[in-house]
């Protein structure tokens, strides 16, 4: 192997081991192992003194954070939100989304070849050391700039998609536009330091958010390490809550000297998905502790639950074939503060009655779910099955059944 080859196993190895270490890995910026790498434990148990806490109290050794629970979008903590800031490798975030989003919609494929262009090349910071004219697949450089942080992957995958990074640029603010991100501008698709490249924990809350709609994306996400290259160049995730947090199922770090430490974390328990978005930290310790204090915060104290919705009575049908038709309500899962589910009360918003024809599917009511005065949830009444329109021919051919059954 050559020597940077050997240098990635070796420090990969390192990096596995249930103990302290001195190495470095990180992404644009060289950094120490942090202690949550170095003690080398799963952390399942969530702090018990984060149950009940008040949010404005947490001490998050962070310039800015926000923790968001993703089906819903609510915003369980935050502090400087909406605060511009250089973002580093979080800014891959959306790369790998517009990458995602092209995989979906066809305009690529996985097992794309890419050509190693001179300016995928020409990229410092966390690399794979792309070569001039080297060739890899889409899926492989995927690989590399979800695990590693590789900065000339990312740019080749920019090309691959946009045909140069510039035009991939235009694509990243076009849909932060379009995905709310109002504190957003990108400049590059890595995350290098640049005085206009600015985005706020807020605005990457919403773009992760997205991200983790796309369910390919945890193939690459929740890796802890790989290879490329026939095992020659080693792969190790460069947020470390992947293997030393329980749930953790994404996302991206981020290292320069303008950003600080930073990272956009993801976990999910017992079907309640996380994202705690921390930036500008003084060490690799404090961002990676800050977020699982802000992911402890919200598994500790919120959960995803079912309603339990009572019987619906049918709705009277005039005109119809039929009398009435069924209601039906299916309530999707909301999000509540452990201990509310017993509180919820349902309010009741349903038709007196229909005209015919109803087809099955049609919203003939809802559902309203509160606690207290705060409105909590709500689902539509459908109707369950479709009652056509009682007309002259349906009229006799009704009769002339009858009489049938009479001979």
């Amino acid at each position: 192997m050559k020597r940077k080859q050997v240098w990635a196993f070796f420090l990969a190895v390192l990096l596995a081991l249930p103990c302290g270490v001195s190495a470095s890995y990180a992404d644009n910026d060289p950094g120490k192992v942090d202690a949550l790498t170095a003690a080398g434990v799963m952390i399942e148990d969530i702090d018990s003194a984060l149950v009940d806490a008040d949010p404005t109290t947490l001490e998050i050794k962070a310039k800015s954070y926000l923790l968001m629970e993703a089906s819903s979008g609510k915003v369980l903590a935050e502090k400087n939100a909406d605060e511009p800031m250089q973002p580093a490798s979080i800014t891959k975030i959306m790369s790998l989304l517009l990458t995602m989003e092209a995989l979906d919609e066809g305009k690529i494929h996985l097992d794309d070849t890419v050509t190693c262009s001179e300016h995928a090349n020409s990229m410092g910071g966390s690399q794979i050391w792309l070569k001039v004219g080297e060739t890899m697949t889409v899926n492989e450089l995927l690989k590399a700039a979800a695990i590693s942080s590789a900065n000339d992957a990312t740019v080749a995958l920019a090309e691959h998609v946009a045909g140069s990074e510039e035009g991939f640029v235009r694509l990243m603010n076009e849909r932060a536009k379009e995905l709310g991100m109002e504190n957003t501008t990108f400049v590059n698709c890595t995350g290098f330091d640049d005085p206009n490249h600015r985005t706020s924990a807020r605005d990457i809350a919403l773009m992760s958010r997205e991200l983790l709609k796309h369910e390919k994306i945890f193939d690459y996400t929740t890796v802890w390490m790989d290879s490329l290259r026939d095992g020659e160049t080693q792969l190790v995730n460069t947020n470390k809550l992947i293997r030393f947090y329980k749930g953790a199922n994404g996302l991206k770090t981020g290292t320069t000297d303008g950003a600080g430490y930073c990272l956009a974390a993801a976990a999910k328990r017992d079907g309640m998905q996380l994202i705690a978005v921390n930036l500008g930290s003084t060490t690799t310790d404090d961002r990676f502790f800050s977020a699982r204090k802000l992911l402890d915060y919200g598994f500790a104290n919120y959960e995803i639950t079912q309603p339990e919705l009572s019987e619906l009575s049918p709705v009277k049908v005039t005109h119809g074939t039929a009398p009435e038709v069924s209601s039906v309500c299916r309530a999707d899962s909301i999000l509540l503060e452990k201990g509310q589910k017993s509180q919820i009360k349902q309010e009741v918003q349903l038709a007196e009655s229909l005209e015919a024809p109803v087809a099955e599917g049609d919203v003939i009511g809802k559902v309203i779910l509160k606690i207290g005065e705060e409105t909590v949830g709500e689902c539509p009444i459908t109707a369950g099955e479709t009652v056509e329109k009682r007309t002259f021919l349906i009229c006799l051919r009704d009769f002339l059944s009858i009489l049938t059954q009479m001979k």
